[in-house]
């Protein structure tokens, strides 16, 4: 049998960074996966471009059943380390908004970083190998692979959540977790674009491709981003951020004229273009397709503005400042870019991400209930909780 001082598994952000960190301490460390190549979420994300940290990065950007928890790895390890390895390896990047970096040209190139970081620490990665069983040893761990048995000290967790099946994602993490006696918070899609009833759906077709700057909140939680109306319902980075917050029941509020008073707007264009039909004056504040849905349901029956009453601009002002809706539910895991919940930060020791009750056995990254916002932040968390670990392990 193998022995090894770590296996990490998960060849994703926080697994290599894990493995990079523990390599250079001079320990002996197998990252494995299933999948054919490493990274591959690296590799899609941001658009291909990968969105691999974000300069404000902060506790307040994080969910978590334990808000606190993240503090001490995002202390440790920041923003400015990563960016700092990017620079040494001359990969050329740019901060699109918000304090999001973006590579300016392919997030491979972070893959082949990591990876080149892997190699001089004398790490080996094995993939298309699976991991059939985990068992407690006398001094440490042995882990049944497709390949046969390894040993090792510790055993790392990076085994990501359940977003994007088709990538092979899969609860596996959490039934390790859950073996040796770890709870789990509920997972559920995060970061997801949310979906209309049918009755909804069926009005809000005619609007599948419009795009627009928008307010949405959820409770006091609120995010101006882009907005996408589409063929299931609503996507746009405003929507996948207030996702993470809604649950099934709870009412979203958009505000689709952010800085705007539409009421003011209406009423002075009643008073200045009396003959301009209702349309085409909420089309000054919003594109077009959207002002042509609103006038026809809250206005049916006026042609032009100056039939509008006060109680009918009114409709109409809050069908645009403050349309309040209920989704119906979310496109799921398939298109989720995050798991929500995972396991529990009670169970772990949150400078080393080792398991209070299982000496050398971690958890990092997407597994853990720790999630961020979008924009960067669950790349940071990777980095941050796989540097932690990396040092312990």
């Amino acid at each position: 049998m193998e022995t090894f001082d770590v296996v990490v598994i998960g060849a994703g952000a926080a697994g290599m960074m894990c493995a990079i960190e523990a390599g250079k301490r001079g320990r002996s460390v197998l990252v494995i996966d299933h999948a054919k190549a490493p990274g591959e979420k690296i590799r899609i994300s941001g658009g291909g471009r990968c969105n691999f940290t974000n300069t404000g990065a902060s506790i307040h950007n994080f969910l978590s059943a334990n808000p606190k928890f993240a503090l001490s790895a995002l202390r440790r390890y920041r923003p400015r380390d990563f960016i700092a390895l990017v620079e040494r390896y001359g990969i050329a990047y740019h901060e699109k908004t918000l304090g999001q970096l973006f590579c300016d040209g392919s997030a491979k190139q972070i893959i082949t970083m990591l990876l080149t970081e892997m190699k001089a620490a004398g790490v080996t990665l094995r993939l298309e190998t699976s991991v059939e069983s985990v068992a407690k040893a006398v001094s440490g761990f042995e882990v049944s692979l497709s390949s046969g048995k390894v040993a090792c000290a510790s055993l790392v967790v990076a085994s990501g959540g359940k977003s994007i099946p088709k990538m092979g994602a899969t609860g596996l993490g959490y039934d390790i977790a859950k073996q040796f006696g770890l709870n789990i918070i509920e997972t559920r899609p995060a970061l997801v674009p949310l979906t209309f009833e049918a009755g909804m759906l069926a009005r809000l077709t005619p609007l599948s491709g419009v795009a627009l700057d928008a307010v949405v909140g959820h409770g006091k939680t609120k995010f101006q981003e882009g907005m996408l109306f589409t063929h299931r319902g609503l996507s746009g980075p405003s929507i996948l951020q207030i996702s993470s917050y809604w649950r099934e029941g709870d009412e979203i509020r958009v505000d689709m004229a952010p800085g705007v008073d539409a009421l003011a707007a209406l009423k002075t264009a009643r008073t200045a273009t009396p003959r301009q039909a209702v349309a085409t004056v909420l089309a000054t504040l919003l594109p077009k397709r959207v002002a042509q849905v609103i006038a026809e349901e809250e206005a049916p029956d006026k042609g032009n503005i100056a039939d509008c009453s006060d109680k009918v601009l009114g409709r109409l002002a809050s069908a645009v400042n403050a349309w309040t809706f209920k989704p119906v539910g979310s496109e799921g895991y398939r298109t989720a870019e995050v798991t929500l919940g995972g396991v529990d930060t009670e169970a772990l020791d949150s400078r080393t991400l080792e398991a209070k009750a299982v000496p050398g056995l971690f958890f990092i990254g997407e597994v853990v209930d720790v999630t961020g916002w979008l924009g960067g932040y669950n790349f940071q968390w990777a980095w941050a909780s796989g540097w932690s670990a990396g040092q312990s392990v």
